[in-house]
């Protein structure tokens, strides 16, 4: 499938990404749209982009740091209600915050707005630990960025597992 480059240079581009997911054989859709920052953003297309299938989700990112500067992505539906607090408590980590995008583009090799589980292909290089959310194995399929917030990727979490261990990821499923 042929991807137009984005003009930012990113460590793997969603080219690179996209090659790699045909080359691992692993199915996915790949839709183009206007950049998507939010997810208040997203899901005003959301119906009319990808259709009203209940049975496929959409996800939101948290690229966090604990106080002993350990970088997490958070991947869950994006209606989840998170607490910093409570999540901090529950994975037994000292207070969460926000990375910035600085952190962001250093340890997962994106900007902001394009945060996604795919993200680990840079990440794993930096020990970013993968948390997910158990509710993600309720549906069929999840929508991800592919390294770029101009483009998504429709892929079944069986598949995203598939991509995970193809880049030695190793995800910690937990409840939110």
């Amino acid at each position: 499938m042929k991807v137009e480059e984005n003009k930012t240079e990113l460590p793997t581009s969603s080219i690179e990404l996209v090659n790699k997911l045909d080359y691992w054989k692993i199915s996915y859709k790949l839709y183009f749209h206007e950049p998507l920052m939010t997810v208040k953003e997203s899901k005003t297309m959301q119906k009319t982009l990808f259709g009203s299938d209940k049975s496929n989700g959409h996800i939101k990112n948290l690229f966090l740091r604990d106080k002993k500067k350990n970088n997490i992505l958070l991947v869950a539906h994006q209606d989840t209600i998170i607490d910093l607090k409570l999540l901090a408590k529950n994975l037994n980590l000292d207070r969460l915050s926000f990375g910035s995008p600085e952190r962001l583009m250093e340890n997962l090799g994106v900007l902001p707005g394009a945060v996604s589980p795919f993200s680990m292909i840079n990440g794993v290089k930096k020990d970013v630990k993968l948390f997910l959310d158990n509710n993600l194995k309720s549906f069929k399929k999840i929508f991800a960025h592919p390294l770029e917030n101009n483009q998504t990727v429709e892929i079944p979490i069986e598949q995203l597992e598939i991509f995970l261990k193809k880049i030695s990821a190793k995800p910690i499923w937990i409840s939110l």
